[in-house]
């Protein structure tokens, strides 16, 4: 069995980028169908197409409406490593400026002008992108030149701006009501605050956590001494946002977790220290959805975040990341609020995968629908 993809790199992540089609023929769940391909349980991915860490083993599953204001549908799953699992609960921004990308590329959208506007939508989430490519010349440039923290070579200049991402998953900007909530965990209360927002992102102080916010180049080797703690507290915060019935069924991919402190005092190029948690380990650069949600609560009064920036009234964010810093910007249009970050995105590779024919195919699951997703 042969199927088409092509591998993308988009933002600080990597991706399998396939058309709904292309999949569906197998006649297999994608349950069964992704952790085959990608080679998992495995935690070196040897017999499959995974990068073996949570910022390369993902994949989009595009579609193509025929109607609408929709340009194109995708659907985003993080595919487990070292479990033979797929989540489907949350999308992945970096991967998402693949997707205005990928349409140009295939001619499912016409560029015109130095900018191309894609309307996207993701189907996880219900969440629409509007998707803002550098066409100079009403084309892609042969040789891309646009560059950002933590990709070491350029690529195309993408523009996501989410179109009113608040409560996109729970419902609810504050999924508990409340700016800030104390969760106990070991014996020890830890004030954190909630958002939804991009996705379901639990916000935790450093300082709470022992980390100086003076060294933030030190957080690392620290927060890996703490992942059993964040990990508890990331299960009570998913009950609490009314994600999991029990901390035991929490999803591995969200809610998010953001570890956050003020800039140091000789840090003078951000706004706020971020440290991100990404299936459960700690992220390399920063979770697009998740700076979603940081400059949602950089604007909502009492939430960790807000504490300490104050009355934050500029429409940009910098966000010191391990990568280095990201801006995140936010504008009113129309009476709808778009939040938004600039990527880079790239073409890497046009591929036939191969695929076992002794795969196990099964019927799928409610709701792990290839195109036109909706959980």
């Amino acid at each position: 069995m042969k199927i088409q993809a092509e591998w993308m790199r988009g933002g600080t992540s990597k991706c399998w980028v396939f058309e709904s089609a292309q999949l569906e023929k197998t006649q297999a769940s994608p349950d069964v169908l992704l952790p085959r391909l990608f080679g998992s349980p495995d935690h070196r991915q040897i017999d499959g197409v995974g990068g073996a860490t949570s910022t390369t083993s993902k994949a989009m599953i595009l579609h193509r409406p025929q109607t609408g204001d929709v340009d194109v549908e995708f659907t985003f799953a993080q595919v487990g490593i070292e479990e033979a699992a797929v989540d489907w609960g949350s999308n992945c921004g970096n991967c998402s400026a693949v997707v205005g990308l990928y349409a140009i590329e295939k001619g499912w959208v016409v560029p015109r002008g130095d900018v191309t506007r894609i309307v996207t939508r993701n189907t996880n989430t219900g969440q629409i992108i509007i998707q803002r490519i550098a066409t100079p010349d009403a084309g892609l440039p042969a040789e891309p030149l646009a560059e950002m923290p933590g990709v070491p070579f350029p690529g195309h200049q993408v523009g996501l701006g989410f179109l009113d991402p608040a409560g996109k998953t729970t419902g609810r900007l504050l999924p508990s009501g409340a700016a800030t909530d104390a969760l106990t965990v070991g014996g020890t209360t830890w004030n954190v605050s909630m958002v939804d927002a991009g996705a379901p992102v639990v916000i935790i102080r450093a300082e709470d956590l022992g980390l100086d916010p003076e060294a933030y180049d030190s957080w690392f080797g620290g927060v890996e001494l703490l992942l059993q703690t964040l990990e508890r507290i990331r299960r009570q915060a998913a009950v609490r946002m009314g994600l999991a019935a029990t901390a035991g069924e929490a999803a591995r991919a969200i809610p998010k977790v953001a570890i956050v402190a003020p800039p140091s005092s000789t840090d003078q190029g951000s706004d706020a220290g971020i440290m991100m948690l990404s299936m459960g380990k700690p992220h390399p650069a920063l979770a697009i959805t998740g700076s979603i949600a940081l400059t949602l609560a950089a604007r909502t009064p009492g939430t960790v975040m807000q504490r300490f920036l104050g009355d934050f009234g500029s429409p940009t964010l910098r966000l010191r990341t391990p990568a280095g810093v990201i801006e995140t910007w936010s504008e009113e249009r129309d009476g709808s609020l778009l939040v938004g970050v600039d990527r880079t995105a790239r073409t890497i590779a046009s591929t036939t995968i191969h695929l076992p024919e002794t795969l196990d195919i099964k019927a799928p699951k409610a709701g792990a629908t290839l195109a036109g997703a909706t959980r």
